[in-house]
């Protein structure tokens, strides 16, 4: 399978026009209308001893001068052996150009990488991934900040509390509402006591602290919790869930979803944020595109980081698919067939069984009545044995060779002898390349093909009546159209990509082969069916073989005398051989390419509290 694949696929690479310096000729000689382009030899000399050179250059890891040599034996001579070297070797100097462009890309050395995608666009013009590498580090080389994009435009705001900047110390042993009262006093703002606080003592020894920090460190002394009434008075209850639900400061703030193509997509970033914040008021917002969340305002700070990474350029994914298909059919047939068959029979009885059992003795009298014959004469015998001849099933239809005389008068049919030689052999050789772009977690369909019908019902009248006759008879009868279905033939894609941070592409991917067999049931076409569901993970630019096939059939029938038909050389000439091959590969190959300017690492998010 491999050589056959490996043939295509040079094919293919030799006639794609790739490089700009090197037409593809068609060598027609001796066609009408066809190029004539046979070699002197001098450029056959000249051209083998360059592809050796490049052969040497290339297994030294010289990829560059064997290129130069491999491209020289190509233009002198078009041989499928030399385009298919230099392509080869020019795929593998565009990969590596790309690959270190891309290494140089991720540590942000955007001049050298640009310089690598020129390279690979040099050897490969019509590469667009290339192309968009070279976009890419252009776009990289002056990046726009994340922050710069807002994400959301209107803020309820919350209520803060200020007390002044003076930093105090505390050494204090007493209930919990005198420590608090202690720490109000210091900094210049009132404290508010819930019934829900538990009065405890407590022991609070600490110096040089400013006010936030001293009523973190009270409130995990005394498990209380604290909120904001107003800017200069704050409420203290047990650090408890449910005062949490009851007491925490909620803000308001309605977001713009970044761009989206289907409501499936906004209700995963919903279902996203309200997962990993914990968030319980999240609601459609008043004009299309938005949502409104309330929560404590660290939360709404880190939905705003997320919706703003979110809100950048989504990544797209470009897929390079090949469907290699060949069918190899051989036929043949080769021997002699000798007659091994003999029937020996006694020709009167022979010829009143070739009469159909009619009488020759009544035969005869009706051709003397009629005066067809005379009694005394010789023709009688002649006359009766032409009439016996012209039977179709008469034994005298057929070669035969008789003995003996009178009662013991016999005849002997021999078998037919005959020779076949004959081969029949087909190449059905198959490439459908299909470039697919799709975005990042949506799927992406392509379908290549024909859309069959096949008859499911018609209408015929069954039942026959006067009024009926009367309409097929003056033709104004309309049959009802049959009602007809379609089957896709062809290659269906359908393709999911996801890109990970270290830029390998995950693959949710279903490929289809469908075409008709030559074969029916009862009158319905049967279909060919080849199909590949599964997911793949692979490195951005990495080919990989994603499914493949290989079947094979051979049936070999030998006929003739027992015996002859198993000795060496006379079962060749003696009896009749029949072969039939059929060879059927079939080969996917997968390639993505990530195409979109997009930043693959993004800044952590902190929720933090004052």
């Amino acid at each position: 399978m491999l050589t056959a694949v490996s043939a295509v696929m040079a094919a293919a690479a030799a006639g794609d026009g790739s490089d700009p310096n090197a037409v593809p000729v068609s060598c027609g000689n001796g066609v009408p209308g066809g190029i004539n382009c046979i070699a002197s030899k001098k450029d056959l000399k000249e051209a083998r001893e360059a592809y050796v050179r490049g052969l040497k250059l290339q297994d030294r890891k010289h990829l560059e001068e064997a290129f130069t040599q491999f491209d020289k034996a190509a233009r002198l001579t078009p041989d499928p052996q030399l385009v298919t070297a230099r392509e080869v070797v020019k795929s593998r100097l565009v990969f590596d150009h790309i690959a270190r462009g891309n290494a140089l890309l991720a540590a942000s050395n955007y001049a050298q990488a640009a310089g690598q995608f020129r390279a690979a666009l040099d050897l490969d013009p019509e590469n667009e991934f290339a192309r968009q590498r070279l976009q890419d580090a252009a776009r990289d080389a002056a990046p726009v900040a994340l922050t710069s994009v807002p994400a959301w435009f209107s803020d309820a705001g919350e209520i803060h509390l200020q007390p002044n900047n003076q930093r105090a110390s505390f050494h204090y042993r007493g209930d919990v509402q005198g420590l608090f009262a202690q720490l109000a006093s210091a900094y210049g703002v009132a404290a508010q006591f819930d019934e829900s606080v538990v009065a405890r003592q407590v022991r609070f020894y600490v110096d040089d602290i400013d006010f936030f920090t001293a009523l973190r460190l009270a409130c995990q002394v005394s498990k209380t919790m604290w909120t904001a009434l107003d800017a200069h008075q704050f409420l203290l209850a047990a650090d408890t869930p449910e005062n949490h639900k009851q007491f925490d400061r909620m803000s308001l703030r309605t977001f713009i979803l970044p761009a989206h193509s289907t409501p499936q997509e906004v209700t995963d970033m919903v279902t996203t944020m309200r997962n990993m914040f914990d968030l319980r008021y999240v609601s459609p917002g008043q004009t299309a595109g938005t949502v409104e969340v309330r929560a404590p305002q660290p939360i709404i700070e880190a939905c705003t980081k997320l919706l703003t990474q979110l809100n950048g350029e989504r990544p797209q994914v470009m897929l390079g698919i090949r469907v290699y298909q060949i069918d190899h059919q051989l036929a043949r047939n080769i021997g002699v067939h000798i007659p091994y068959t003999f029937n020996m029979f006694n020709i009167p009885a022979a010829a009143l069984a070739a009469l159909g059992g009619q009488n020759i003795q009544d035969l005869i009298n009706q051709l003397i009545a009629s005066g067809g014959i005379n009694q005394a004469g010789s023709s009688a015998l002649s006359g009766l044995l032409a009439q016996l001849g012209g039977q179709q099933n008469s034994i005298f239809s057929q070669p035969l060779a008789t003995f003996g005389g009178g009662l013991t008068f016999m005849g002997l049919s021999l078998d037919h002898l005959s020779a076949a030689l004959s081969v029949n052999e087909s190449w059905v050789r198959n490439l459908d390349e299909v470039t697919l772009r799709a975005s990042q977690g949506t799927d992406a369909t392509f379908h290549l093909g024909q859309r069959y019908p096949i008859l499911n019902a018609s209408y015929a009248p069954i039942y026959n009546s006067p009024q009926i006759a009367q309409v097929l008879g003056n033709q104004t009868y309309i049959p009802p159209f049959p009602s007809v279905s379609y089957e896709d033939l062809g290659l269906s894609i359908k393709a999911k990509p996801t890109v990970h941070g270290n830029g390998d592409v995950s693959l949710q991917l279903e490929l289809q082969v469908r075409s008709l067999t030559g074969q029916s049931n009862n009158g319905v076409p049967v279909i060919s069916n080849r199909e590949y569901k599964g997911s793949i993970n692979l490195r951005d630019g990495e080919p990989a073989v994603v499914a493949g096939e290989v079947s094979q059939t051979e049936q070999r029938s030998l006929s003739g005398i027992p015996g002859l038909g198993f000795l060496p050389g006379l079962n060749q000439a003696m009896t009749n051989n029949t072969v039939q091959e059929n060879d059927d590969e079939l080969m996917i190959v997968i390639t993505p390419h990530v195409v979109t300017n997009t930043l693959r690492a993004t800044p952590e998010i902190w929720i933090s509290e004052k």
